[in-house]
């Protein structure tokens, strides 16, 4: 009941019956019955029937923006203004506040996930994504943008520890996707996530209206059937293509062959050829790299324009961004090295990086890199600073020049562009000079944006203390050196 009364109009996902407990195994019809009497040639169906799964998985009937979870997903257009039911009716119950929030995002693009708050929701956030526009002509770019949108929601969700999710239709009619296409690819999608990521949330939510009701109805015993007999019914149901692992489309025109004798036929043409690649280059970066050094040696010659090298340098910068929106990095995400605060004294968002959090000996450095480029593409687009907390680091934390130089070629030039400060807090003297040698003869436009901080007060002038997210190890180590600063700077927002 809310202050006045009257009964709540938002939903408690908690109260609902999750998959497992409407089936009915009445409802089998006489082709069912017939399959289900093959147990001879019975084979496993590749989603074979698992109660922990079906458990978490949740079909309601009703509109998302009344749902009491986590987070709920909103369907959108790249600008974040379109004009569609599930739309329209989150924007009228999160309030004004949303659409401020909305405009600071910049727009999505499709296939990616992007994050608000609920404001007055009854959902704690709101993860906003672009569906693809269907045409048949582009049915596997279509497919692939889809799965993109739900796996970088469930992606999402699993980096905030998010309990539970409540997922619209993406793929509405309004951008002509047929709908059974689409519920093929949003079913198996949860589906895999929930066997690789289950323990990570408890449930997960389709609310649908009544005229989408009856396709998941229809397809959801196919990817989570709640009987060995339902799993034997559906077997024969699942379209051809399952997609991979992870529930991604498989595109058979995609996969390449590499012939020792081009233009004359193989000898055995039914084997692949397993390509040994060692010969490129030895670091995690080599398989992603263009040859460095035959392009420069080409803008030297004048044979490649400026223009022509930011395209290269774009398409690059690409590649490592989609890997880094469908691999899993919640490990290098639970180090909880890189995160977002507040903003300085100019508005501008403020990313903390945790030197400490960072055990480069210990974990996969081409990950750390996706996981920066994940959480930092949609930062960039507008002025941000970086704190760099270099407090109690060891040789075990310290990142080398090559892995810099090596991040700082790769990221898009917006990184460079609005990035307006570094602030690089508790430097030792040996820090200050490594850094003194790297933005003097490695890179250039970072020297005079780098700012050595001794003790936090120092970094006040800049940044009210309040839209910091101290590490309590550093609030300790700073007084400790230097004493409180609470005293001489109070926490005050008029500051």
């Amino acid at each position: 009941m809310d202050p006045l009364g009257a009964p709540s109009q938002f939903v408690n996902s908690e109260t609902l019956p999750c998959w497992n407990d409407i089936y009915e195994d009445d409802q089998v019809d006489s082709s069912g019955a017939q399959l289900e009497n093959k147990q001879d040639g019975f084979s496993n169906s590749p989603f074979p029937y698992r109660k922990d799964i079906n458990a978490k998985v949740i079909l309601w009937k009703g509109d998302v923006a009344l749902l009491n979870c986590t987070a709920i997903v909103n369907t959108s257009n790249e600008t974040l203004t379109d004009k569609n039911p599930v739309s329209e009716s989150i924007l009228m119950h999160a309030g004004p506040e949303l659409q401020e929030d909305l405009q600071k995002l910049k727009g999505c693009r499709t296939g990616e996930a992007k994050l608000t708050k609920g404001f007055n929701l009854a959902a704690r956030f709101i993860i906003h994504t672009v569906g693809p526009k269907y045409k048949s002509k582009y049915r596997t770019a279509a497919e692939s943008s889809l799965y993109s949108c739900y796996r970088n929601v469930l992606q999402l969700a699993k980096e905030h520890s998010m309990s539970s999710v409540g997922f619209c239709v993406i793929a509405s009619s309004k951008r002509c996707y047929p709908i059974e296409d689409a519920t093929h690819i949003a079913l198996r999608t949860v589906r895999r996530f929930l066997e690789s990521h289950g323990d990570t949330i408890d449930s997960v939510v389709f609310s649908v209206t009544e005229q989408e009701e009856a396709t998941y109805k229809k397809l959801l015993p196919l990817y989570f059937p709640r009987s060995l007999k339902e799993e034997r019914r559906s077997l024969a149901y699942l379209p051809a293509d399952i997609g991979n692992a992870e529930g991604e489309p498989v595109v058979p025109e995609r996969k390449i062959r590499i012939s020792e004798k081009p233009g004359l036929p193989d000898d055995d043409s039914n084997d692949e050829l397993e390509v040994d690649l060692s010969f490129i280059g030895s670091h995690a970066f080599a398989r992603m790299e263009d040859d460095v050094d035959k392009r420069r040696r080409l803008i030297l010659q004048g044979q490649m324009s400026e223009v022509a090298l930011q395209k290269q340098h774009q398409r690059n910068y690409n590649r490592w961004l989609s890997r880094a929106r469908t691999e899993d990095l919640s490990d290098i995400a639970a180090l909880r090295a890189l995160y977002q605060t507040g903003v300085d004294n100019y508005g501008r968002t403020v990313m903390v990086v945790v030197g400490r959090n960072i055990p480069v000996t210990l974990i996969d450095m081409e990950k750390a890199l996706l996981y920066f480029i994940h959480v930092m593409d949609h930062i960039a687009v507008k002025e941000f600073v970086i704190v760099y907390f270099h407090t109690l680091t060891s040789e075990h934390n310290h990142l080398d020049s090559d892995f810099l130089k090596k991040m700082y070629d790769i990221v898009d030039i917006k990184y460079k562009k609005n990035l307006r400060a570094l602030y690089f807090v508790h430097p030792t003297f040996r820090s200050k000079i490594s850094t003194w040698f790297f933005t003097t003869f490695t890179v250039s436009g970072l020297k005079e944006k780098v700012h050595h901080v001794d003790k936090i007060q120092q970094l006040f002038t800049t940044i009210a203390p309040e839209q910091i997210d101290f590490p309590p190890f550093v609030l300790q180590y700073d007084a400790r050196e230097y004493g409180p600063y609470y005293s001489s700077y109070p926490f005050s927002p008029d500051l």
